[in-house]
């Protein structure tokens, strides 16, 4: 039975290891003060799983006992119910107040409990009770912690409980949260302070950690918008995860802006069918990737990614955290070059006509023509083959997404003179979402493209970041495409 404790215990250490990876990732990206409670919170729990594994391996004593007390008895319990208070408050005064007093409770308490002798050190392979070891101070200041920590969750659990009978999905989110952090807290806090049997005291501490895990990278549920949605002006910055607080805005009508001279005004955009299944909660893309998300039906992937007949329209897919494309004939070799140099560049043929070669090659005379002479229309090219990506990054993947997509853009632009673009976009109002725009000179030059190390690379390693794609084939119709400006270094 011990030996099995242990192993629980330290599997739980690795599960609370995990966790305040992931909640020092999220708080990179999203600077909260609940992140930054928790952030205390679990790597607290994770070492005091690993005393209880390292004591019930070779036995307990005055260090491993007073670690185990400070982490879960003290330091968990105290910044996870600061975390639901900086969570639900929505001014600055209980803010800061609970900073004060969570900081100042845990430099007095963690001196008193480093330095105060124990009553007693003689320890076995079980975990002590703290009531037979700490001194009278030590003991009382837990307690009132307890107390005071067990108030707070239970006052949080009836505000979040208030606020969502009368509120948002900003106030289901919260009282989601409240609800599975504050329990976890209480029973972690009944297991340190009476006795517990130690499997059950290493199962609450694994699941306090768990509940912080589950309640920062769970993904939002999706709402409903309302039908009048699509009149108002409602900033996308509002929908935002667990624990963010909405800016108080103006809602209604979107103000007319004058468009700069010589602008051609842009058409309003056709109202949705009444037919059209209700949308599921807005990205940062708007109705484009709602549009998607819209119904479950299912999907015939392998006729989707199959090459398209020459009189089909562009195609459109949603998959989750998969690859696209497929084997395709072996590219045909092309140099283009600019006519009357012989510097290659992408896009060359774009939208300039074929010119005939000087020097030793023998000149090609054009076809004759009958009728009235006819000019170049200047349209692009209908072999060309376009591709739009929208990918949902995971939680706290984004800078490694973009680091890849960044070598891989590189990789590109040196390599293949048949792709015209290849651009990686962030979203401004959605920071988990990318989209990578694709021309190709023709389907050849795609499948080309597909079968690049590079490529390769960046379809392997993106996929432990990417929640799920969105697909869409383009023709283009007309284009304009001049070389981006770069910044300086």
């Amino acid at each position: 039975m011990e030996i099995l404790v242990a192993v629980i215990a330290f599997a739980g250490a690795l599960l609370a290891a995990i966790a305040s990876v992931a909640l020092v990732r999220r708080l990179r990206e999203e600077p909260e003060g609940w992140l930054i409670a928790w952030t205390i919170a679990g790597p607290a729990l994770c070492l005091s799983l690993a005393m209880i594994g390292l004591g019930y391996l070779v036995g307990f004593g005055v260090l491993t006992f007073k670690v185990l007390q400070i982490t879960a008895s003290m330091l968990a319990p105290l910044w996870l119910a600061i975390g639901l208070i900086q969570l639900l408050a929505d001014k600055v005064p209980p803010k800061f107040l609970a900073w004060l007093f969570g900081i100042g409770y845990t430099i007095v308490a963690l001196v008193i409990m480093v330095v105060d002798p124990l009553i007693s050190e003689e320890m076995g392979k079980s975990v002590p009770s703290a009531a037979e070891h700490w001194a009278v101070i030590p003991a009382y200041l837990l307690t009132g912690l307890h107390v005071i920590a067990a108030l707070i969750m239970l006052g949080t659990m009836v505000v979040a409980a208030l606020r969502w009978r009368g509120g948002d999905e900003y106030d289901t989110d919260n009282l989601h949260a409240v609800l599975v952090i504050a329990p976890s807290g209480l029973a972690l806090m009944g297991a340190m302070q009476f006795t517990v049997p130690a499997f059950f005291t290493v199962m609450l501490l694994i699941a306090a950690a768990a509940a912080i895990w589950y309640t920062v990278l769970r993904p939002l549920a999706p709402y409903e918008d309302d039908d009048e949605d699509d009149d108002d002006f409602v900033d996308q910055h509002e929908k935002r995860p667990v624990g963010g607080r909405r800016e108080q805005r103006p809602v209604g009508p979107r103000p007319q802006e004058q468009p700069p001279p010589g602008h051609r005004p842009v058409p309003e955009p056709v109202p949705m069918a009444a037919t059209e299944p209700p949308r599921q909660r807005r990205s940062g893309l708007g109705d484009l990737v709602a549009e998607y998300r819209a119904n479950d039906q299912e999907v015939d992937y392998a006729a989707r990614m199959s090459p398209p007949p020459p009189d089909a329209g562009p195609s459109t897919g949603y998959i989750m955290n998969g690859r696209h494309g497929g084997p395709a004939p072996q590219p045909e070799p092309r140099d283009h070059a600019m006519p009357g140099t012989g510097a290659t560049y992408p896009g060359a043929e774009l939208f300039a006509p074929r010119m005939p070669q000087t020097g030793p090659h023998p000149v090609v005379p054009p076809a004759p023509q009958t009728g009235p002479q006819q000019q170049t229309s200047g349209r692009p090219s209908p072999n060309i083959y376009g591709m739009l990506t929208v990918f949902t990054l995971i939680d706290g993947s984004g800078a490694a997404f973009d680091q890849l997509a960044d070598a891989t853009v590189e990789a590109v632009r040196r390599g293949e003179p048949d792709t015209l673009i290849y651009a990686c976009h962030a979203v401004k109002s959605a920071p988990l979402q990318r989209i990578v725009y694709e021309l190709y000179r023709d389907e050849v030059a795609y499948r080309d493209h597909q079968r690049q190390p590079h490529i390769e690379r960046f379809i392997n390693e993106r996929q432990v970041m990417v929640l799920a794609t969105n697909i869409i084939e383009l023709n283009v119709n007309a284009a304009k495409v001049v070389p981006l400006p770069m910044a300086m270094f």
